[in-house]
């Protein structure tokens, strides 16, 4: 999803020497912290090897304790609330050029069991666009500055569509799960050591920031390198992207630090996009309609009636 990452602060921990965390204690204290990690160790490698998949494109390997039918069940049951509460438009000057986007994004997604739907959402100041499980997809007009042209906004769809396509809602939820089991798991084997709090907090940043937030930045700059093949495949010129991702860049807000940030920073990301531009040149197949046409301005979008 299109976004800035709120800000977030994180307060220094002093972690004592492991030579103090062990010194007194006997030969059945010790045997017991290796049967704990020993297990956790374990848990891992099962949960990694039960449930692999593949990403699309990349061929990244991924984590999935989520089926696609709970998942898309999930995407359709929050694009729903979602539209209850936005006001969607159909001002052709918006739908119609949104509609063709999608539809030819839609024809290279190679998914054909998805449900493709397609809704415009009147809000002018937010800027974002998301594509959820089982191809449910909204852009908001607040974005049509952004993207500016057609082409812009296709880049920025195929990079939701991407999100959609490789299953990252699923994985997100899997690496949640998956830290849960763990953290129970060594909570169990932390009762009664006198560091267990201390270990238990250490553990929970360490599964954020070393762990679950960088996973997020992989998935970012994944749906960005499937969404330009798919742009590129669909006729749109992938190279638009640098542009778009700039002007994204240049809007107002605080970042985090990266190592903090489920996204990258937007000189990581413009240049990864750089290296991922030829793969995506050597899909692309220029369209009789490049994609060159303005977006109209939200102001001049009528919303509903």
């Amino acid at each position: 999803m299109i976004g800035t990452d709120a800000e977030e602060e994180v307060v220094g921990m002093r972690y004592p020497r492991k030579e103090s965390v062990s010194r007194g204690r006997t030969g059945g204290e010790r045997h017991h912290w290796v049967d704990v990690w020993t297990f956790c160790t374990l848990l891992a490698v099962i949960l990694l090897m039960a449930a692999c998949t593949t990403a699309p494109i990349t061929g990244r390997r991924q984590i999935m304790l989520v089926g696609e039918a709970q998942e898309t069940a999930l995407g359709v049951q929050a694009y729903r609330e979602v539209l209850s509460k936005e006001p969607l438009t159909r001002d052709p000057e918006a739908y119609e050029p949104v509609q063709r986007i999608a539809r030819r994004l839609e024809a290279v997604a190679d998914r054909p069991d998805f449900r493709w739907e397609v809704n415009v959402i009147k809000n002018d100041k937010t800027i974002n666009a998301f594509a959820l499980p089982g191809g449910k997809i909204a852009v908001y007009t607040g974005i049509f500055p952004v993207a500016q042209t057609e082409a812009g906004l296709a880049i920025i769809l195929g990079h939701e569509i991407g999100h959609a396509i490789a299953r990252h809602g699923a994985e997100r939820m899997s690496q949640h799960l998956g830290a849960q089991v763990v953290g129970q798991a060594l909570s169990i084997g932390v009762q009664g050591n006198p560091y267990g709090n201390m270990i238990m907090a250490a553990y929970g940043l360490g599964a954020q920031v070393g762990v679950l937030l960088p996973y997020s930045r992989v998935q970012e700059s994944e749906a960005d390198r499937i969404g330009l093949i798919l742009a590129a495949k669909a006729g749109y010129d992938p190279r638009v992207a640098i542009d778009v991702w700039q002007r994204m860049a240049s809007l107002p807000g605080r970042r985090s630090p990266e190592f903090l940030s489920t996204h990258p920073h937007p000189e990581t990301r413009i240049d990864d996009i750089k290296r991922f531009l030829p793969q995506a040149m050597a899909e692309y197949r220029p369209h009789s309609d490049p994609g060159h046409t303005p977006l109209p301005s939200p102001q001049a979008i009528r919303g509903p009636r």
